[in-house]
């Protein structure tokens, strides 16, 4: 009973303290979030912020403060558990966001609080390869051709570099090879592999500014951004398969109570099922969630063939303990480089 009494009275507070803030200071009202995402998501965040912020205001009069943090999604969501306090995560991999649960920040059952299971948007794992692909690098097994340098992230702190990994091992047991042929590709891929960046904004200026490596692995919307700055130096390739990503999105429960931002970070992420965040999802080539959006913008989004997880593995959990977890296949074989 107690414990029930109290989360009542949490609630109160966080509602008064928001009434307090839209009542009492008008249009001059002001409350400040902090969305923790992952690495290559700054462009997208500015963009639909600067959107919210106005819709937001127009709808309650409290001008918000959205702050955005980015880096690897696996060290963002130990950021979160070891108290960087966020309002919403938007981080790259399943994984991360439900160990953030199982500290206690998120509440259980988080995915279904919002449409697609808390995905706004999905993605992908593509090639971004020199000017006039010199290396011929059209699918998986050309990475490993003797003269081909592969920049890739270190999928121990990286959503993108997880992916990449999971892409590249999927790509091979999709496509009748046995899980030893996986591996062996895997080991290979990463023995050719001169560097690994912790996050994948890093693994972008390793490849095209400091110009190291022959094929960049790296999530779709990034690789466009990527090619764009490189002004014709850079080209993209699709892959005939690669693994569907999905970055799921949610509030952490603990902290918006007791920071009383809950209607402000429960906002914030519906508006991106709105049309205008989706559309603003599909503009920065992300895949949206919206058939309809995405119909639209077709000709963004290449129909190639997207395996889930469970391609790899029995589910996410089963995935970071058999590729990444200490010990585990990643380690194994990064050892023997």
């Amino acid at each position: 009973m107690k414990k029930k009494m109290g989360i009542v009275v949490a609630g109160i507070i966080a509602f008064a303290a928001v009434w307090l803030l839209a009542g009492r200071g008008g249009q001059d009202a002001r409350l400040r979030l902090l969305n923790v995402s992952y690495d290559p998501t700054r462009e997208l965040w500015r963009q639909i912020n600067a959107r919210f912020i106005e819709h937001y205001r127009s709808q309650s009069g409290i001008h918000l403060d959205i702050r955005q943090s980015h880096g690897g999604s696996t060290t963002q969501a130990r950021a979160v558990i070891d108290g960087l306090d966020a309002d919403v995560v938007t981080l790259a991999l399943w994984p991360d966001t439900d160990a953030i649960r199982g500290k206690g920040l998120i509440g259980d059952g988080w995915e279904k609080r919002l449409p697609h299971r808390s995905l706004p948007y999905f993605s992908t794992i593509v090639f971004v390869v020199r000017k006039g692909n010199p290396k011929g690098i059209k699918d998986w097994p050309d990475l490993i051709k003797p003269d081909v340098k592969i920049i890739t992230p270190n999928p121990l702190t990286s959503g993108n570099g997880k992916l990449s990994f999971l892409a590249g091992w999927g790509a091979a047991v999709t496509r009748g090879k046995t899980t030893e042929q996986a591996r062996q590709f895997i080991t290979q891929l990463y023995r050719q592999a001169p560097v690994l960046d912790s996050g994948a904004r890093g693994s972008t200026v390793t490849f095209a500014q400091r110009k190291i490596g022959d094929v960049h692995l790296t999530w779709e919307n990034e690789a466009h951004l990527e090619v764009l700055e490189a002004k014709g130096e850079l080209e993209l390739v699709y892959p005939p398969v690669s693994i569907r990503a999905e970055p799921h999105v949610a509030v952490v429960d603990a902290n918006v109570d007791r920071k009383g931002t809950r209607h402000a970070a429960e906002s914030y992420l519906s508006f991106l099922y709105s049309p205008e965040g989706q559309e603003l999802i599909a503009s920065h080539y992300y895949r949206p969630s919206d058939e309809a959006v995405r119909a639209r913008h077709a000709e963004k989004f290449p129909d190639i063939q997207l395996f889930p997880i469970a391609a790899v593995a029995r589910d996410w959990d089963d995935a970071q303990s058999r590729y990444f977890a200490d010990g585990a296949i990643f380690d194994q074989i990064y050892q023997r480089k």
